[in-house]
């Protein structure tokens, strides 16, 4: 994998660039469409790549519980399978196991305080009251399926294994993700964890890329501490073994919306500059800009389509809830002058009809919408960077855009 930027972001960490992989290349800074089970939830591939998309994300540990990474692996890997011929990443499993541990039945996702059921992760059961389903260790994390509550218990070595059958172009080192709300002293003590469960990664990658195909993304951790986070990315991009280090840097935690771009900026003062960086699992327009002008080239998040399969819709006005009244004879489309298929072909008066009918055309409908918006937004972004105007575009957005219906 190669890095090449392209140009810097004048007073700021931001820059444009591009990303080579074996599946071709990334223009950055990117927006990530995930798959989580080898699948963008209601699109085909067609749909996906007609949005704008470049690169699409699956989920390490719902692939290995089903259909299993060496039965991905006999299919040809994540792309062949799913029949996406560009480049592919896969996640560690480390936010999985945040989020059935010490997350599992407290409402706490990548953003803290978030009250909305729709941002909520989709795969928790519902019952507050269940016991937690992931213990970790300092060797690795022992969790229950949701499936079927069997028994499985990750390593590192054994993240690293089912990512490379996955078989993904850029695959990121095992971690443990914190929730801002821990106390110091173990948010220490999960980052000490993370190191070396990142140095573990990086030399069982070391033995299974012979060919040097794969790209290994190390994970900075640290929570809210700027102590802790700034020691994390000193660390990470230090970390070599057998003469090999990280091939680009994953951004980790939850966060607390007030800290993000300062826990982003600590990260990415320190982090090199010639290799990319990924903040994982952040995705709202105005965390975007954020984190772009901050350094960063590689974004994912699940609500683009999560949003779209409840109604919720990205417009440059701010979001809609396409089920609201407003919208039943409203006969325009759902954003004005948007090149996106749902806009260039249907009203929403009958996406709210969609929506109202539960029709499931509804939500690939508002999920094709809004990845075309997300991603088209960074495509500008990135526009923007080259053509020297990026505060403008930056200010102009956000004064129109709004979280009001």
């Amino acid at each position: 994998m190669k890095f090449k930027i392209d140009k810097k972001l004048e007073g700021k960490l931001g820059r444009t660039g591009i990303l080579e992989t074996p599946h071709g290349n990334i223009e950055t800074p990117a927006f990530v469409v995930v798959g989580t089970k080898g699948t963008v939830k209601s699109l085909n591939p067609e749909q996906v790549r007609d949005a704008g998309t470049q690169v699409v994300l699956g989920n390490t540990y719902h692939l290995y519980l089903q259909p299993g990474d060496k039965l991905v692996k006999k299919m040809g890997g994540l792309g062949k399978m799913m029949n996406w011929n560009g480049p592919t990443m896969t996640d560690s499993g480390g936010f999985q196991v945040f989020s059935l541990g010490v997350a599992y039945g407290k409402g706490i996702s990548k953003v803290l305080q978030i009250i909305d059921p729709n941002l909520l992760i989709p795969e928790r059961f519902d019952d507050t009251n269940a016991p937690r389903l992931a213990k970790i260790g300092q060797d690795g994390v022992s969790f229950t399926s949701h499936l079927d509550g069997s028994i499985h218990y990750i390593t590192p070595e054994k993240s690293i294994e089912i990512q490379h059958n996955l078989g993904a172009d850029i695959i990121f080192a095992f971690d443990e993700c914190t929730s801002p709300s821990e106390d110091f002293k173990y948010q220490e003590e999960a980052l000490d964890r993370t190191h070396e469960w990142a140095k573990r990664s990086l030399r069982e990658h070391n033995k299974l890329n012979s060919e040097n195909k794969v790209a290994l993304f190390g994970i900075v951790q640290g929570g809210r501490e700027e102590k802790l986070r700034k020691k994390s990315a000193k660390i990470i991009s230090e970390m070599e073994i057998d003469g090999q280090k990280f091939d680009g840097f994953g951004i980790g935690g939850s966060f607390a919306k007030e800290d993000m771009s300062t826990a982003v900026k600590w990260v990415n003062e320190i982090l090199p500059e010639d290799k990319p960086r990924h903040l994982l699992g952040i995705g709202e327009p105005e965390d975007l800009f954020m984190g772009v002008e901050n350094g960063i080239d590689l974004f994912d998040c699940v609500l683009p389509t999560r949003l779209g399969r409840n109604g919720t819709i990205y417009t440059k006005n701010g979001k809609i809830h396409i089920t609201n009244n407003a919208y039943r004879e409203d006969l325009a489309p759902i954003d004005e002058g948007c090149e996106c298929y749902t806009c260039k072909n249907y009203t929403r008066s009958y996406l709210a009809h969609l929506f109202h009918g539960k029709e499931m055309l509804g939500g690939t409908l508002a999920s094709i919408h809004n990845i075309h918006f997300i991603v088209n937004l960074v495509k500008q972004i990135r526009q923007s960077i080259i053509e020297g105007n990026f505060e403008g575009f930056k200010n102009d957005f956000l004064s129109r855009y709004s979280k009001k219906d």
